[in-house]
């Protein structure tokens, strides 16, 4: 268990390095979310008016207690590929506890 959790961490960390640098289309700032047993997770400058599908969510874990530290708002969806009539709109700067689960992500 600690292993997939360290391999998670890592490969999060991977992905926040390798991020696409900022372009016109794009959110400015960091939505960070959480997976697994609690393991940080984020996006650095995610594009916007494009689902994202959370890294580290899956059918059976969600990822949750999203932070919205972006200048856009954040509209958060329960099924991937921002489906389903879950979903919850996220101004910038709001934070929401444990109980938000969420699978993709659409910024304004």
């Amino acid at each position: 268990m600690r292993l997939r959790n360290t391999l998670l961490a890592a490969a999060s960390a991977i992905a926040l390095v390798l991020a696409v640098p900022t372009s016109a289309g794009a959110a400015t700032g960091d939505f960070l979310y959480k997976v697994g047993p609690g393991v940080p997770a984020g996006l650095a400058d995610p594009d916007s008016r494009e689902c994202i599908n959370l890294f580290g969510a899956t059918e059976a874990d969600p990822a949750f207690a999203p932070e919205n530290f972006t200048t856009s708002t954040a509209t958060v969806f329960l099924d991937f590929n921002c489906d389903g009539d879950v979903y919850y709109v996220m101004n910038p700067g709001k934070k929401l506890g444990n109980r938000l689960k969420l699978r993709s992500v659409l910024f304004s």
